[in-house]
């Protein structure tokens, strides 16, 4: 499998950061770096990732199973995720979530027809004091309110 000479450098870097065979424990950012460069995670990619790490594909896509951020079907430009776990729950997460899904016109993991957006509903984002927390691709928002939430998208929708 090819990777962009970024990635290979990086998944180098990872690697030797751990003792000889203690590899495995690099799988984890190994996927999700290659899942950004990828758009998902694909079988091939299991492989190879398998492969380098010196364990089996099966140990590999048990750890995607167990995993909601590595995904198996390619997500929008923006992913956004809206927490309803207790605090958010507790201050509206609930129903950030279904205006989030309103606004975009798809449920939960889906993505807009032109790609540019894909919303999933989430856990903790261990940012419970500054419930409701939103989370878009590796930015984060607190205190969202449906309002803050609109302008955010707008902005987003924008930048294409």
């Amino acid at each position: 499998m090819t990777f962009s000479p970024q990635l290979e450098a990086r998944f180098a870097t990872l690697l030797a950061s751990y003792p000889p065979g203690r590899e495995r424990s690099a799988m984890i950012p190994m996927l999700l770096y290659a899942q950004d460069e990828l758009g998902s995670v694909t079988d091939e990619l299991i492989a190879e990732v398998a492969r380098r790490t010196g364990v089996t594909p099966l140990q590999v896509d048990e750890v995607i199973s167990y995993y909601t951020m590595l995904r198996r079907k390619p997500a929008g430009k923006y992913h956004v995720q809206v927490c309803t776990n207790v605090s958010c729950l507790l201050r509206d997460g609930d129903r950030l979530f279904e205006h989030a899904c309103q606004k975009l016109g798809i449920e939960n993991h889906g993505v807009t027809a032109d790609g540019q957006f894909s919303i999933e509903e989430v856990e903790c984002m261990g940012a419970c004091s500054w419930a409701p927390a939103v989370q878009v691709n590796y930015e984060f928002h607190h205190d969202v309110t449906p309002d803050k939430l609109d302008r955010l998208l707008d902005e987003l929708k924008e930048k294409r």
